[in-house]
């Protein structure tokens, strides 16, 4: 792991997403797969990764109740996420994103498409979070 690599914690309940999520993400990212919201929360108390990829649908807690727990929580509230999801819902796609959600996936998904939409979220995010640049003197 480099020092400047970001990390994304993958929570899916279906070990074949996990696996095919890790295999895609891995030559680019730090990927810790969790098998469900329970186990994600554990991990939360070791790191603070960069972007949670969050499947909905989910046994015990789904994924909207895991994000209304992360948005609670303010140690946890700042973390984006992005939400997995079987279904083509648009009306859960809006649950998602009034939950605090980045974006909504489709699962199965393209792999060019979900590295392409990281590459753009972590980068507008890593945008927001360095101080600003610029000269604040007059030009003469």
């Amino acid at each position: 792991m480099t020092k400047d690599q970001k990390i994304i914690i993958v929570v899916d309940d279906n070990n074949s997403n996990l696996t095919a999520s890790k295999e895609i993400l891995k030559p680019y990212y730090v990927v810790y797969p969790v098998l469900s919201a329970a186990k994600m929360f554990d991990l939360l108390e070791h790191i603070t990764p960069d972007i949670i990829l969050l499947d909905v649908e989910m046994p015990e807690m789904n994924g909207y109740e895991a994000a209304r727990k992360l948005k609670g929580s303010d140690a946890y509230k700042n973390i984006p996420l992005i939400f997995l999801s079987a279904h083509n819902d648009p009306a859960e796609e809006v649950e998602g994103l009034n939950l605090g959600a980045l974006d909504f996936i489709n699962k199965p998904f393209i792999a060019a498409l979900l590295l392409k939409k990281l590459e753009i979220f972590l980068s507008l995010l890593d945008g927001q979070k360095k101080p600003e640049t610029q000269d604040t003197q007059s030009p003469k």
